[in-house]
């Protein structure tokens, strides 16, 4: 699985303005439908329509469940991935599957849902955000066929998980010479000329983690009073994008992020909830899947952290395991790693690469 999860490589106007009733009689919907997907989703101006409000008129409510995963799928195969002389000729956004990345889609909704069934609940549902370009709304369309309607709780369209953006329609040598003038600045700072650097992507993608947590927090994706901790949300994007949703989600530094490689086209990377509510990456992947991504040593002793499964954990047991990990390292390295002259374990500790100073002032934090 090593091998083939993760890739090697308004208008002004002078008319008088029109005083109208406002229409209370139309119906909001939060996401449009997917051509395909049959997304016949049930819209109403009650207050079931808006979680946010019931969970602010009831201040003393528990907060809903954390879904189980965090599941995030790169799309298929595109003809872009195959022949990069497509993007002189058609738009990014308009970039379609190939027949290989239409069967990898397929394939991939159906190992996704047989890791969901193997939790042996009844009550499981997925709900998916997907960028708008339409290699993503083709691989999610081909994806969702694992999934009968009943089990689909929603799906959004999410601007901020696109692509970055190359520049427009792109000339080939050009962009031949852009990245090789990445690899010499850097894969995260350089942007390309009409387009995005990585740190550009890092800002919005760090905007939708936030809708996401907000989501989460208020449980928009299930009405109130059945709100279950088996949702699975789905996340389909592109490569670059969800690597460094996963930088963002995890804090990981730009040197870190340098060092990953893309996930592989219709593949995922499953966080679940772990210790305390921690999403953690080693819940479903092997420490070698995740080394093949690019995760060093340091990298997968923060996710081991959160690794271990205890649905009556809370904050303060969290810290408590910590805390507990804290001090046995920092004794640790009193006996063996600190010199006499300099006995300070956590300068020793910072510069070992086992932890870093993120590490440190959020002991306890369980994204």
């Amino acid at each position: 699985m090593a091998a083939t999860l993760f890739s090697t490589v308004p208008q002004a106007t002078s008319s008088p303005i029109l005083h109208r009733k406002p229409c209370n009689s139309c119906p909001t919907k939060c996401c449009h439908e997917i051509p395909g997907l049959n997304n016949n989703f049930p819209t109403d101006n009650s207050l079931s329509s808006f979680p946010e409000k019931v969970f602010d008129k009831s201040p003393n409510r528990a907060k809903p469940p954390r879904p189980r995963r965090i599941i995030l799928v790169r799309h298929g195969q595109s003809q872009g991935n195959v022949d990069e002389c497509v993007y002189t000729r058609v738009a990014d956004p308009k970039v379609v599957l190939t027949e290989q990345g239409i069967a990898e889609a397929e394939e991939c909704g159906w190992e996704m849902r047989r890791m969901i069934e193997e939790d042996g609940a009844d009550d499981w549902k997925v709900y998916f955000y997907v960028s708008p370009y339409k290699r993503s709304l083709e691989t999610l369309r081909n994806l969702a066929k694992a999934f009968e309607r009943s089990r689909i709780a929603g799906v959004r369209e999410e601007p901020r998980l696109r692509e970055q953006d190359f520049g427009n329609f792109q000339d080939q040598e050009q962009m031949k010479i852009q990245k090789e003038a990445r690899k010499l600045y850097g894969r995260f700072f350089y942007r390309f000329p009409n387009g995005e650097s990585a740190a550009d992507v890092y800002d919005r993608i760090t905007g939708f983690r936030e809708t996401l947590r907000s989501d989460i927090d208020i449980g928009r994706f299930q009405p109130p009073g059945e709100q279950s901790p088996n949702m699975n949300l789905v996340i389909v994007s592109h490569g670059l994008t969800l690597r460094v949703f996963l930088m963002r989600w995890y804090k990981w530094t730009v040197e870190q992020f340098e060092g990953l490689y893309n996930i592989g086209n219709g593949k995922m990377v499953v966080m679940e909830r772990g210790y305390g509510g921690r999403y953690c990456l080693l819940m479903h992947h092997t420490r070698e899947e995740l080394k093949e991504f690019g995760l060093t040593d340091a990298m997968l002793i923060d996710q081991e952290w959160g690794g271990d499964e205890s649905e009556e954990s809370n904050r303060t047991e969290v810290l408590a395991k910590r805390v507990e990990n804290w001090q046995n390292v920092e004794g640790y390295l009193l006996m063996n790693v600190c010199s006499p002259v300099d006995k300070n374990p956590v300068n020793e500790f910072l510069r070992s690469g086992y932890i870093n100073q993120r590490d440190l002032a959020c002991v306890g934090t369980y994204d």
